[in-house]
């Protein structure tokens, strides 16, 4: 997982958003609805907060253990070590129980990212138990990323983000605008608001700019909820048969259109529904149902 030191490297806006929405289809197909209905709550700050005389090690292992849990894989011996590194840390993906993780040395005076670097990396033994991955080693780490935040740990990295006087660090390779957004979207499913979890007030401020995003996403036609001008925008483009560039929808059938095809709000699966008329479209992959005035 890489780490920012200089806050003018840290990239902003939404660059991975097709691979995010990837991710969340991949995720919900391969756990299905049920299974990602597993994860109701989030890692609690408590349970990945070093105290002021613990010990580095044993911390770690604590905090290790305590995502092990929360991500649900099985308990076994886990394995922290600290070394120099390029990157913030790394994992060993092996065939046995034991987990064993690397963090880059400068983790053992920032204590309080060591949470978040361990997220990352235990996400990835669980994505590797699952068999769940994406074709190139960039996307992977996107995916686990998402996962990561989609399954309630993720939260630690958006708040590992800080630029102030003291330091400016980012940790992961979501912007911190998208994982505010993936956080938006686990929000939406499950209820949450991470807003008083935040200790870092850039990294509040992402998630406000993703939650944003993914409230306007979640309104957009043909979805029943769009505004006023999205729909009248959208009402044009049907006769013509031909959407925008920039539009999330697509149309078929010739002008006006017959057939409009839409991201799911909730797992980004493509659907396709008659156009013309106001019904209920169910998604096949994560069971949402949503009001659609296509």
């Amino acid at each position: 997982m890489p780490n920012r030191h200089e806050a003018d490297r840290v990239i902003h806006g939404f660059p991975h958003r097709a691979t995010m929405r990837a991710s969340l289809t991949a995720l919900y197909r391969r756990l299905s609805p049920d299974g990602v209905r597993r994860y109701p709550t989030s890692v609690t700050a408590a349970d990945v907060t070093f105290g002021d005389d613990e010990d580095l090690h044993l911390g770690a292992q604590r905090v290790a253990h305590a995502l092990v849990r929360h991500l649900q894989l099985p308990e076994a011996r886990i394995v922290v070590s600290f070394r120099p590194m390029e990157y913030a840390a790394a994992v060993e993906l092996t065939a046995g129980p034991e987990y064993f993780v690397e963090l880059n040395d400068r983790f053992r005076t920032r204590r309080r990212d060591i949470g978040a670097a361990l997220a990352h990396e235990i996400t990835h033994v669980l994505l590797h138990r699952l068999g769940l991955g994406l074709p190139s080693t960039a996307e992977n780490e996107v995916l686990t990323d998402v996962v990561t935040t989609y399954l309630g740990a993720g939260w630690l990295l958006l708040d590992a983000y800080r630029r102030d006087g003291v330091e400016s660090q980012k940790l992961g390779y979501l912007t911190p605008e998208e994982f505010g957004w993936v956080l938006a979207k686990r929000a939406e499913v499950f209820g949450e608001d991470p807003s008083p979890w935040f200790t870092s007030a850039v990294a509040y401020e992402a998630w406000v700019r993703g939650r944003a995003e993914a409230a306007r996403e979640r309104t957009a036609p043909p979805l029943a909820g769009a505004g006023w001008a999205e729909r009248r925008r959208y009402g044009w483009e049907r006769r013509r048969g031909r959407a925008s560039e920039d539009a999330p929808y697509a149309f078929d059938g010739g002008a006006p259109a017959t057939g409009v095809s839409f991201p799911c709000p909730v797992c980004l699966q493509r659907l396709r529904i008659p156009a013309g008329r106001t019904l209920r479209a169910r998604c096949g992959v994560c069971g949402s149902v949503l009001e659609c005035a296509s």
